[in-house]
């Protein structure tokens, strides 16, 4: 500012913004309209619609029909959602300018009040961020027809005692598109995190990593694969108390254009003694010394008919 002074800083700013809203404007010209349902697996639906005025070059996503909120913590703060359209927006954009909110110009965003989607007090949100960003990202590409379903999920995975504490979430397959396989074993859209190395894992706690590999065949098939998934098997050495926090465990993640769905995710406790204990898409455990984990993550849609 001292170099070039206030007024001009201010001009190179808004020409950014302007950029960003026309790189979008050109996006939505090859967009359709289209609209999607996406359940979750405890129930909640997200509904979305968007809609393309081609004469503005503008476009509208409207919510309507999702989901109210409720006595859960999928519901999620109203800058969640419209992070989550900004982002698949920007993925539209075929140059690599900065994010920035000029993207948002040429959109109307509609987000219900009172819906998960804009919650008010006193909703729990704690998943709203971490797993229902996921789904509203899936949801625009479903009503895009541009990219079938990731595996939708963070798999959030947390365990410790009184002295150490642990998170961490867990890869999966990303959607396939129109002229492309998804990849196997990433995080995908709105995860932005990256795995402990297992070397420092097993230094830092009590717990050794059993497996860690791709979940072969998990993806969805069609003329492209949806990406695979992964599984992650976990032995722990110490008594712990842990909790998964995850979705697409009884809702597979769907597939587009004859594409088929990925896999379904699945979680069980190995206890040392030989049983096996089943765990939901939320859970809450207990393991003691010999018991394993295993976390077997979704695998991405596919997209097209198999040839």
């Amino acid at each position: 500012m001292r170099r070039y002074g206030l007024e001009s800083v201010h001009t190179r700013m808004r020409e950014v913004q302007d950029n960003a809203a026309q790189c979008v404007r050109a996006a939505i010209e090859r967009l359709r309209p289209g609209q999607f349902r996406y359940e979750m697996d405890a129930g909640q639906v997200i509904a979305v619609r968007v809609d393309i005025d081609r004469a503005g070059r503008r476009a509208r996503v409207d919510f309507t029909g999702t989901s109210a909120q409720g006595a859960h913590n999928f519901n999620a703060p109203r800058a969640v959602c419209i992070a989550a359209v900004l982002y698949v927006f920007r993925t539209l954009i075929d140059r690599p300018i900065p994010l920035n909110e000029g993207c948002l110009e040429p959109l109307e965003i509609v987000i219900p009040r009172g819906s998960m989607l804009d919650p008010q007090p006193p909703a729990a949100v704690a998943a709203g961020n971490v797993e229902t960003s996921q789904c509203i990202v899936d949801a625009l590409y479903g009503a895009l027809g541009v990219l079938a379903a990731s595996q939708g999920t963070m798999n959030n995975l947390t365990f410790g005692d009184a002295r150490l504490q642990y998170y961490e979430t867990i890869a999966g397959g990303a959607g396939a598109g129109p002229d492309f396989d998804g990849c196997d074993a990433v995080q995908t859209h709105m995860t932005n995190s990256r795995l402990t190395d297992p070397e420092i894992l097993e230094e830092k706690f009590p717990v050794l990593v059993r497996e860690f590999a791709i979940r072969r065949g998990s993806g969805g098939l069609g003329r492209y694969h949806g990406g695979d998934g992964v599984i992650r098997r976990l032995e722990f050495r110490a008594p712990l108390s842990g909790a998964l926090l995850a979705n697409h465990r009884r809702v597979a993640p769907f597939g587009l254009v004859g594409g088929e769905p990925g896999a379904r995710g699945a979680a069980h406790i190995r206890r040392a003694g030989g049983t096996i204990e089943q765990l939901g898409a939320t859970a809450h455990f207990e393991v003691a010394p010999g018991d394993e984990l295993t976390v077997l993550t979704p695998g991405g849609g596919g997209f097209g008919k198999a040839e």
